[in-house]
């Protein structure tokens, strides 16, 4: 039984500001990366969602952590059907991008050889850190609107299709997926094309989530994804640190600690991942959930 704890991202500009988790002196992008590979043996990528990161920079990421570290890397927003803005594109790429007047631009709406060079530089980031061990996963975090309709699953099947030879988890934002008349189905798509399935911790009662399903689809792999339950903030907010603004009691830690150890039993490993980066809320509570797993 192997269970990793860590959080998403560690360059949070609150986490920063607070000074509570990073020592004094520890400024530069490598200090504060050993720093936390010596906390923590797993963390996940956020910055990859917003944009593309270079080959250079994942090749430093690999070279700053020690060998058993472990990166799971957000998919480009581009893929996971969210709206995106041409300058998150490669400023070459955008030359090559139609004329609109439009803000945001959809994966429909990017030309194929566009489309398919953004995958292949995509690639060109995670495949470095996939041969040295260290690519746990690549998330795909769907947007909201992405439903199970034929249209939309067809989209998934083909990201599914493009990440085949690399472990790839699917996170759901859509009720249409896990609501009751849809969990099995869901679960035996996920395990027909090879996917992870990420089970999502977050408030109850608010919208643009789906379902919390405790079940795995992989012998390999589980991913448990921390949110927070914060519901006045879900959101609305001004920011993504005030939106998963939350402190997990000690009471919900070992609510969430029995089905990860259940979850445990049927996967080879399981990553969990507390995404509510507020300060050092999600450190601190990693912290306290890795102590209670390991007693």
């Amino acid at each position: 039984m192997s269970i990793k704890i860590g959080t998403a991202s560690w360059t949070d500009t609150t986490l920063i500001q607070c000074g509570r988790f990073y020592p004094a002196g520890c400024s530069t992008s490598e200090d504060r990366l050993r720093f936390y590979a010596s906390q923590f043996p797993l963390v996940e990528v956020d910055s990859s969602y917003y944009a593309i990161p270079s080959a250079p920079t994942a090749a430093l990421w690999n070279t700053r952590t020690p060998p058993d570290f472990t990166f799971d890397i957000k998919a480009f927003r581009l893929f996971t059907g969210h709206q995106t803005e041409p300058k998150c594109l490669p400023k070459d790429l955008q030359t090559e991008l139609p004329k609109t007047d439009a803000k945001y631009l959809y994966y429909r709406d990017v030309p194929a050889a566009v489309v398919d060079e953004l995958w292949r530089r995509f690639f060109e980031v995670i495949e470095p850190l996939h041969a040295a061990g260290k690519l746990g996963a690549v998330l795909f975090q769907f947007a909201p609107w992405i439903t199970s309709a034929p249209r939309e699953r067809a989209h998934l099947e083909d990201c599914a299709d493009h990440m085949r030879l690399y472990p790839t988890a699917f996170e759901f934002r859509n009720r249409s997926w896990l609501d009751e008349a849809h969990w099995e189905a869901t679960l035996a798509f996920e395990r027909a094309h090879g996917l992870v399935h990420v089970v999502m911790d977050a408030p109850n009662g608010v919208r643009t989530r789906a379902s919390t399903v405790w079940e795995t689809t992989s012998p390999d792999l589980a991913i448990v994804r921390l949110h927070g339950r914060n519901a006045e903030t879900w959101a609305g907010s001004a920011s993504a640190a005030e939106r998963f603004n939350y402190d997990y009691s000690e009471t919900e830690l070992t609510e969430v600690a029995t089905p990860i150890r259940a979850l445990a039993q049927r996967a080879a490993q399981v990553h969990v991942i507390f995404n509510n980066c507020y300060e050092d809320l999600a450190q601190r509570n990693a912290a306290a959930l890795s102590r209670m797993l390991s007693d």
